[in-house]
């Protein structure tokens, strides 16, 4: 049996166990059913089913009991959702892009630039060990600069399928953000930096995107109104881990969020043009308006 068969398998065990638990007979006839459909062999034996479980739970950290009780499998509570989540959907990615040549004409993949995730692996070792990087960077600005950067590694972000690293900057000590698809020439260099309490999920904890504002700053109470059919969309897409539904009928769906208000909030609300209004703060519409204003003189 392929490796890529056995990593395939687990998937499919994870996903049946995410919906609902079940008998080894129910996840052996699955195994049968899918075989089917994709053209694999993924039935198991009892034994290499024990196997599997053993590999899911280092690969993934996904930890399957058994209830002895029901007869019947698991998926403990205690696993990382969201990192094994990413690993099965890259998995996805994976197969998709190993298929998509013979069935080219029916899948087509957005034409865009690498994101710089080869650098996601030394960026984590180096922010566990405490090592200062240096890198080279290139600006998203008018000036396209480029500059080598000395930078205290604090911790990783994502926003809108970017990744960004948090740091110190050695030349002004200042905590700022790079894109890694930006970043070129990276090095791990021997040089550690002190300890450091800096905690990304506070940091981040009233933001929208990767901006936030000077300390002095407090977040803010902002109430949208949205027509029904983006209201839909901000309902299966929070904004924000705030987000309160405060009104959900077939003329509006109103929501209630706290956080600043940075510019990474503002462009996100101009993107639903006509179909959202600002209910408060005042400061946040009228802000909002000008800049529509702006755009419309601009392009007149």
């Amino acid at each position: 049996m392929s490796k890529r068969e056995s990593i395939a398998r687990y998937a499919l065990i994870i996903r049946k166990l995410r919906r609902s638990s079940a008998s080894f007979k129910d996840i052996a006839d699955y195994l049968d059913y899918e075989s089917e459909l994709q053209e694999f062999d993924f039935s198991v034996s009892k034994r290499t089913f024990q196997r599997d479980l053993n590999d899911i739970r280092h690969l993934y950290n996904i930890d399957i009991q058994y209830n002895h009780q029901q007869k019947e499998y698991y998926i403990a509570d205690d696993y990382n959702y969201i990192a094994s989540e990413r690993v099965l959907e890259a998995f996805d990615i994976f197969n998709a892009l190993n298929i998509s040549e013979r069935l080219s004409k029916y899948i087509h993949f957005e034409n865009r630039k690498p994101l710089g995730t080869e650098h996601l692996q030394p960026l984590i070792n180096a922010v566990a060990d405490r090592k200062l990087v240096q890198f080279v960077y290139q600006k998203f600005d008018y000036s396209s600069s480029i500059s080598t950067r000395e930078v205290a590694p604090l911790a990783l972000k994502e926003f809108r399928n970017r990744w960004y690293l948090i740091g110190k900057d050695n030349q002004d000590h200042k905590l700022k953000h790079f894109g890694l698809d930006r970043i070129a020439e990276l090095h791990t260099l021997r040089q550690r930096f002190p300890e450091h309490d800096f905690n990304i999920h506070q940091h981040f904890d009233h933001c929208f995107g990767i901006t936030r504002p000077p300390s002095s700053h407090e977040p803010e109470d902002v109430v949208l109104s949205f027509l029904p059919l983006e209201g839909n969309y901000i309902k299966s897409m929070p904004l924000h881990l705030s987000q309160q539904i405060l009104i959900d009928n077939d003329e509006e769906c109103r929501i209630g969020l706290r956080l600043f208000i940075t510019q990474d909030f503002i462009m996100e609300i101009k993107s639903f043009g006509s179909g959202v209004t600002v209910i408060s703060p005042e400061s946040l519409s009228k802000h909002i308006k000008k800049e529509a204003k702006k755009t419309l003189v601009k392009y007149w």
